[in-house]
């Protein structure tokens, strides 16, 4: 019988707003035995999100809560998050039901295995369980992972993925600027400059719908296509 998995896995979780769904996330990442730390950044929520983690935290002293007095938005968050980090791997983990972290083991791997400092989950390739949704957010998060992908010259299939992977060197290395959902297309630019070895695994998702909770538009969008340019930038005046 194989030994359980050592403990070198630190979680962060940004959130905002999710009262209803958190406290069902963090269960499950604690039962994950990779779990060292969960370090959840609270986004000025106003729902009751806070208590629900406080609630967590008291019968578990992994997890570690942060607040932001108002909300700023995910980039934000991460910047809060990244700055406790003490494992020796970090994952972002968003706090909605979207991504499975039963699906950790695959995202670490590589890095266990000495192969990658970081691995982008897609989840678009592979045999998991993809909830059927939008044809458009399709289509547009496929352009905007070939935008950058022409621009920082990888071959990722989902740049747009919540679930991306982090040895501790790069996370101490990574300057995030974006404070909402333009962290995404920033922080692929930043790890794509390091030089990094990137890898990409298969991972399953659960979207959401609107009425169900997702919050990223077409606004977003937009501004994830100006953030593709600009940490893609060769120009010294233009870069992030």
């Amino acid at each position: 019988m194989a030994n359980p998995p050592t403990p070198c896995l630190a979680v962060v979780m940004p959130v905002f707003n999710e009262g209803a769904t958190v406290g069902r996330v963090l269960r499950r990442v604690l039962d994950r035995p990779e779990v060292q730390e969960v370090i959840v950044v609270d986004d000025g929520s106003t729902d009751g999100t806070i208590a629900a983690v406080r609630e967590v935290a008291a019968r578990d002293p992994r997890v570690r809560p942060c607040q932001h007095a108002k909300n700023q938005g995910k980039g934000a968050a991460l910047r809060t998050g990244f700055r406790q980090v003490t494992a020796p791997i970090t994952i972002v983990q968003d706090a909605d039901l979207e991504y499975d972290p039963s699906d950790y083991p695959q995202m670490i791997q590589p890095i266990l295995d000495g192969h990658a400092a970081v691995v982008f989950g897609s989840r678009f390739i592979g045999a998991g369980p993809h909830r059927v949704l939008y044809f458009w957010h399709y289509q547009g998060n496929r352009f905007l992972t070939l935008l950058s992908n022409m621009l920082t010259d990888l071959n990722l299939t989902d740049m747009e993925t919540c679930f991306k992977a982090f040895r501790k060197d790069v996370v101490e290395r990574l300057e995030i600027r974006e404070n909402r959902f333009g962290v995404e297309p920033e922080v692929t630019a930043r790890v794509a400059k390091m030089g990094v070895p990137i890898y990409e695994v298969s991972i399953s998702y659960f979207g959401r719908t609107y009425a169900e909770g997702k919050k990223i538009g077409w606004r977003d969008g937009v501004r994830a296509i100006w953030c593709i340019l600009r940490y893609n930038a060769p120009l010294r005046g233009f870069r992030g």
